[in-house]
């Protein structure tokens, strides 16, 4: 199909690509850490949960603002995909689903979660 899509406003592809930041990368990254806390017999101030939502927030805030100026340390925390204007947010998945590098990182991150998931339900 060949449909001409509207043209998406700045605010709301900003709002996409944070979203998307926070949910695909953001999230698996900080429920990891809070885990290896968790095993590491550490207590989280305020608990897990506004742990890991507030970090994830901040890293879906910051991260498109420092990963311009700093490419080299924020390579693989950033993804321009998300922000792409002319792509709908469906097609921005679909995009970065098909990169040879997130399959690793999805991979990755399903090992890491459930290894520090069993390690964390083993303790108790």
């Amino acid at each position: 199909m060949n449909a001409a899509t509207a043209p998406k406003s700045r605010s709301q592809n900003r709002l996409e690509g944070f979203a998307l930041t926070v949910l695909l990368q953001g999230f698996p990254t900080f429920a990891g850490a809070a885990l290896l806390l968790k095993l590491a017999h550490h207590e989280i101030a305020g608990g897990v949960v506004v742990f890991v939502a507030m970090a994830s927030i901040f890293h879906g805030l910051l991260t498109p603002w420092l990963a311009p100026r700093f490419p080299k340390f924020l390579e693989h925390s950033y993804e321009p995909l998300f922000f792409d204007a002319s792509l709908s947010f469906v097609e921005k998945i679909e995009k970065w689903r098909a990169q040879p590098t997130t399959s690793l990182q999805l991979v990755t991150n399903v090992l890491l979660l459930s290894l520090l998931a069993v390690g964390v339900m083993s303790m108790g």
